[in-house]
């Protein structure tokens, strides 16, 4: 576990997380990705086992969150998803800092190949900012715009 200020970061496979964390992880995508953005869709997906699960802490609450998911389980390259910031921690830069932790467990793990991301398209130009560049048309997912994005160059160029 690593430690920025208050924010405890840590990096973990799915055997390797606690029911609590398990439930805090969960209980936060659902708020955001199912109640906050009025997105009624399966948010437990069956990808979660085979993910790598990067979460930012403070204390008991979680802040921030990514996974990370291996290739050939949903993309040919790794994929970063499921990128969420707790309401409350939103506007401090830890969105950026969640992309970038995100970016670099995917490099230590699966070296320097290409990694998907399907971005929501309001947030294309941020992923963008990144590193990230469009790959597809906007398309309807869930009944949200999103855009296929895909970062080329390793995060240590």
């Amino acid at each position: 576990m690593k430690e920025v200020g208050k924010m405890k970061w840590t990096v973990k496979n799915f055997a390797e997380l606690t029911a609590d964390e398990l439930y805090e992880i969960l209980r936060l995508r659902v708020d955001v990705f199912v109640v906050e953005q009025e997105c009624p869709y399966p948010e437990i997906d069956g990808h979660d086992r085979a993910a790598l699960h990067l979460s930012g802490w403070e204390g008991d609450t979680i802040a921030a969150y990514a996974r990370i998911i291996k290739p050939g389980e949903v993309h040919e390259d790794p994929a970063i998803g499921r990128v969420i910031v707790r309401k409350s921690h939103r506007g401090k830069g830890i969105a950026r800092e969640l992309v970038e932790r995100a970016k670099e467990v995917a490099a230590e793990r699966y070296g320097d190949i290409p990694v998907h991301l399907s971005a929501q398209l309001h947030l294309k130009e941020f992923y963008a900012s990144c590193g990230f560049r469009p790959v597809s048309e906007p398309y309807d997912e869930d009944g949200i715009p999103h855009v296929d994005m895909r970062l080329v160059v390793s995060c240590g160029k």
